[in-house]
């Protein structure tokens, strides 16, 4: 598939679709860092409690700013292709929980995320222009 030609999408479409999967994997990962460290309470106090904190109120801005992007990309590339590439930030976050955070990575993670990938690679060249049965080639059956 064409990805510069996609809906008409110029090099400006792409570049906010970039920044939107960068401004939301930004948001992810302060929301992380503004979850961490609460004390403990009611419900109530603790959502409070990371409502107020600097990290979780920068976070929200990121998922904000990024869904205008989006919403920008989205003027000339189709969401059956845009959405399928934030799947990107599945990988990063992983990568991220992993270098940030600590957190483990079992057999079951690498496959799902390979799972995604290939996926993604699917919508990408086969979703985005479907092929008429009649133009499909034949299967050298009689």
């Amino acid at each position: 598939m064409d990805h510069a030609r996609v809906g008409g999408a110029t090099p400006s479409h792409w570049a906010a679709l970039a920044v939107a999967i960068v401004a939301s994997q930004a948001g992810q990962l302060l929301l992380k860092l503004g979850a961490m460290g609460l004390p403990a309470g009611s419900i109530a106090a603790v959502m409070l409690a990371q409502m107020l904190r600097w990290q979780t109120m920068l976070g929200l801005c990121c998922y904000g700013g990024g869904t205008l992007f989006y919403a920008l990309a989205l003027r000339r590339i189709p969401m059956s292709v845009a959405l399928p590439c934030t799947a990107v930030s599945y990988v990063s976050a992983t990568l991220f929980g992993l270098l940030l955070f600590g957190e483990t990575l079992t057999m079951l993670h690498v496959v799902g995320l390979a799972m995604v990938c290939g996926g993604v690679v699917l919508l990408a060249e086969i979703g985005g222009a479907p092929v008429p049965l009649q133009d499909r080639p034949s299967t050298g059956g009689g």
